[in-house]
């Protein structure tokens, strides 16, 4: 038995909390879990783990080897992993999560190339505009727009997203432009219903980020309905620039209060960070980094 294996079988007793857990978890049985602790232990000359007839604790020394052992054998491992994907075609199903907007127009133009490069693998998208869970969904990576909640996942920045106010050329005739953001509340105000925050929108006065809170007699719970009622002069609105590009090229809307946007939010990709990735995650993963570089967001 490897030290690596005694050590990948010391984090699963620490994480697990019992020898009978990490061996269900490792699929060992449980006097080979119990032995590769001995063998650890003996090896470094202390006591790793505090064993009673009821509960099972990290010593002191434990949980400071733990803290140290835990990255260091993931690093292995993926270097183990990552040089062994360069000599394997990539293969199988990879599942991918996404918002519903950004998908068609960003996701599915590098899985069109992706399925091209490697035909031995098969895409599965799943679109939702909520942060779901990977590991509950059976995701391999998901692409997600705004900051990460979740530290157990490993992230790559992508990119960012510019936010903006805008309006019909229609609505700002009758009704003029706001010169600032808190004249928003004074304007029929076009809301996509989508969360409890979503009639108060951001915006940036000198260094600090303000909130303004909004209303109108029009509100969507779905994007292409909330643009096309300002396109059709029911009020502002407010989104990401990249959503209403062509609207703004073909000169149906246009921006305002652009001194006054607030930041961009970060376009990411993240995975399980307890799962080694495969080849096709990795190289899924880069070849959506390119495509977004030269993407208009």
């Amino acid at each position: 038995m490897g030290r690596l294996q005694d050590l990948e079988t010391f984090i699963a007793i620490v994480e697990s909390g019992s020898l009978t857990a990490a061996a269900r978890r490792l699929r060992r049985p449980l006097q080979s879990v119990s032995r590769s602790l001995s063998v650890l232990e003996r090896s470094i000359g202390v006591e790793l783990v505090h064993r009673t007839t009821r509960q099972l604790n990290p010593t002191e020394a434990g949980l400071e080897f733990y803290s140290r052992a835990k990255p260091a054998v993931s690093e292995i491992n993926e270097a183990t992993l990552q040089a062994g994907n360069r000599r394997i075609e990539p293969a199988g199903l990879l599942r991918i999560g996404a918002p519903v907007f950004f998908a068609p127009a960003y996701i599915v133009p590098v899985a069109a190339d992706f399925v091209a490069r490697h035909p031995l693998v098969e895409l599965d998208l799943k679109l939702s505009d909520t942060f779901v869970d990977l590991i509950e969904e059976q995701l391999d990576l998901a692409v997600r727009i705004g900051e990460l909640r979740d530290t157990e996942l490993k992230a790559r920045r992508l990119g960012e997203l510019r936010r903006v106010f805008f309006g019909a050329p229609s609505y700002f005739a009758r009704n003029g432009r706001p010169d600032h953001p808190t004249a928003l509340p004074r304007h029929q105000c076009v809301v996509r219903t989508v969360g409890p925050n979503d009639s108060r929108w951001p915006y940036k006065d000198g260094d600090t980020v303000r909130t303004v809170q909004v209303t109108g007699r029009f509100r969507a719970d779905h994007g292409a309905s909330m643009y096309a009622g300002v396109t059709a002069g029911m009020g502002i609105g407010f989104t990401p620039l990249w959503q209403i590009r062509q609207l703004v090229d073909e000169g149906q809307v246009e921006l305002i209060l652009v001194d006054h946007e607030p930041p961009p939010v970060p376009i990411q990709v993240v995975w399980p960070g307890s799962k080694l990735m495969p080849a096709k995650t990795r190289l899924f993963i880069d070849l959506l980094a390119d495509h977004l570089r030269n993407a208009r967001l």
